[in-house]
């Protein structure tokens, strides 16, 4: 059975399907299990839960949509089937490199993709690591946006001051709002063909932008974790920490997954990830809404195995329509 195409006998369009827990065996590659009837009610109960526990305030998030990005063009390179462009823009105050990836010819209709890179490798921790997959989907009339984050900026992890890191993370989403802005601001796009991908700490800010704005149609999430004190506590502390934790946990992540439906989303995880456990992993896709799929694959938190990427291809190819 195709993993991408299993549905709900009595639930049309929800996808019911997980990947093998790690913990009962070797996981096979890019494989999926369906889930079990009784498993899916259970995990759509702790749905619901999760996304009316929390509200969040719309105006913790607000942003001046007016306000010019001052798009600034460094360069430009042909690739193949796609233009590649380096720019910078403004999304709220401070310049942010990107580039944007469309196809060299043809004016559109076009699905649009907005990428944010993790934190890890150092040659991968900025706007490059999804550049050849942007470059590829282009020649199936996709144009993308990849974006930096804070986390771009060398020590940024180390140089953290704890008591700023909620304000800073408020700032993060509201720039990827933006970045969303600039992408569908794009000649030809088709805004009922948009697509999120983010991995890591890309991830989890994404999904935040996302489920405030609601624009992304499909998304996927490559090694987040729910919650922000899971990594932000590895080196500095903060001066109070109960009063640190209270705070943050009112904008986790995890808060905001299930606020993105009726968009499907693919989690990605691997089973050797020392950022993210099986448990973290489980207590993301819970949260999720109704129509999610989760794999998770023999690899560290870096997800660099070849299927990773192919699958995460074929989820886009199919959910936006493109080209074979």
């Amino acid at each position: 059975m195709n993993p991408f195409t299993i549905k709900a006998p009595l639930l049309p369009n929800v996808i019911l399907s997980r990947a093998k827990d790690p913990r009962e065996g070797a996981c096979v590659l890019g494989s999926f299990a369906p889930l079990r009837m009784t498993e899916y009610l259970f995990l759509f109960i702790l749905w619901c839960a999760t996304a009316f526990a929390a509200e969040i305030p719309p105006d913790l998030f607000a942003y001046d949509k007016s306000a010019p990005l001052h798009v600034q063009e460094a360069g430009r390179e042909p690739r193949g089937a796609a233009l590649v462009r380096d720019l910078t823009f403004t999304p709220a105050g401070k310049p942010v490199k990107a580039y944007l990836v469309s196809p060299a010819t043809g004016s559109g209709p076009h699905a649009a993709i907005l990428y944010v890179h993790w934190l890890g490798d150092p040659k991968t921790t900025n706007r490059t690591q999804f550049l050849d997959e942007a470059v590829a989907l282009a020649g199936r009339g996709v144009v993308s946006l990849l974006v930096e984050g804070m986390w771009a900026e060398p020590g940024w992890y180390k140089n953290r001051i704890p008591e700023e890191d909620h304000a800073h993370a408020i700032h993060q989403v509201i720039e990827l709002r933006r970045a969303m802005d600039l992408l569908l601001a794009q000649p030809g796009i088709d805004p009922t063909r948009v697509a999120l991908v983010g991995h890591d700490f890309g991830a989890m800010y994404g999904m935040m932008a996302e489920a405030l704005d609601r624009r992304a149609k499909t998304c996927v999430f490559m090694a987040p974790t729910p919650h922000f004190v899971d990594w932000f506590l590895f080196r500095q502390q903060p001066k109070d920490l109960e009063s640190y934790k209270a705070q943050l946990a009112t904008i986790d992540p995890v808060l905001f997954v299930g606020k993105l439906a009726p968009a499907p989303v693919f989690f990605q995880f691997a089973s050797r990830d020392f950022y993210v456990t099986a448990e973290e992993a489980a207590e993301f896709y819970a949260a999720a809404g109704p129509r999610k799929q989760m794999a998770t694959y023999d690899a560290d938190h870096g997800l660099h195995p070849p299927e990773v990427a192919a699958d995460r291809v074929a989820w886009l190819v199919r959910d936006l329509g493109l080209k074979p």
